[in-house]
């Protein structure tokens, strides 16, 4: 079976921009209802698709996550290119990380963070998101083996050499929260793992931003924008950004 694989997606509804970061392993598609829910409300969104993402997760494995991390930025220079000159950015699990550290590193609007990682974690459990990524891809292209792809052979002919500088740039970025001090708002989903929910505390412990706010989605688990509560995700997201006071 031949899957059509996700592509970058932009979509020009108004002067204001947002900037939307899927998760490591994710795609565009984890953000692309919450995109077309903000451009129906007049927010111009833009939303880059990592580097490897997406597709065969041997062409993941090969990447390098400052490639991902470059893929963000292009985005959001993809964005100033285009002439918007205030970017809100929203992201999802790593994609989280990655709004974090442009808020340290480049002038942003605000800051949406969902089910955000911030905590020290072991490259075991970042190569187990391959291991799972790498069997979904198997089934979905029915390519699947069920004695062959057993997650112990999955993990020795599809590991990542490269995971531990992974996390290196999630602690780097924690450490660098004090720098943050525009509006960051942060959602969890209560029956995530215990560690996203420790992370949010510890992003709006660690920023500096006066205006800062966490908030908690009972029904939902990581991917807060494709879970059961997504809509009020959505709506979330939208009353924060319109609570910003804009240029017009």
């Amino acid at each position: 079976m031949r899957i059509v694989s996700p592509k970058p997606f932009t979509i020009e509804a108004g002067k204001r921009a947002v900037l939307l970061l899927h998760g490591f392993t994710g795609n565009t598609n984890d953000v692309k209802r919450l995109g077309r829910y903000l451009a129906e409300r007049n927010y111009t969104v833009h939303a880059p698709l990592y580097k490897g993402h997406g597709g065969d997760p041997l062409t993941l494995i090969q990447t390098d996550p400052i490639e991902w991390w470059n893929s963000a930025v292009e985005g959001y220079d993809e964005l100033r290119r285009r002439g918007y000159k205030e970017i809100a950015v929203a992201g999802v699990s790593l994609g989280g990380i990655f709004s974090l550290r442009l808020g340290e590193e480049r002038p942003i609007k605000a800051i949406v963070t969902m089910s955000a990682p911030a905590l020290d974690k072991s490259v075991d459990s970042l190569q187990q998101r391959i291991i799972s990524y790498t069997i979904n891809y198997k089934k979905l292209t029915g390519t699947y083996n069920e004695e062959v792809d057993k997650p112990e052979n999955i993990a020795r002919t599809y590991k990542m050499p490269k995971l531990q500088y992974l996390q290196n740039i999630i602690n780097d970025t924690s450490a660098k929260l004090n720098k943050i001090d525009k509006p960051v708002h942060i959602l969890r989903g209560l029956n995530d793992d215990e560690y996203y929910c420790k992370s949010a505390d510890f992003i709006y412990n660690s920023v500096n931003s006066r205006i800062k706010s966490v908030k908690s989605f009972i029904r939902s688990g990581h991917i807060l924008t494709v879970d059961k509560e997504r809509e009020l995700v959505f709506e979330e997201v939208y009353r924060f950004f319109e609570s910003l006071d804009w240029e017009e």
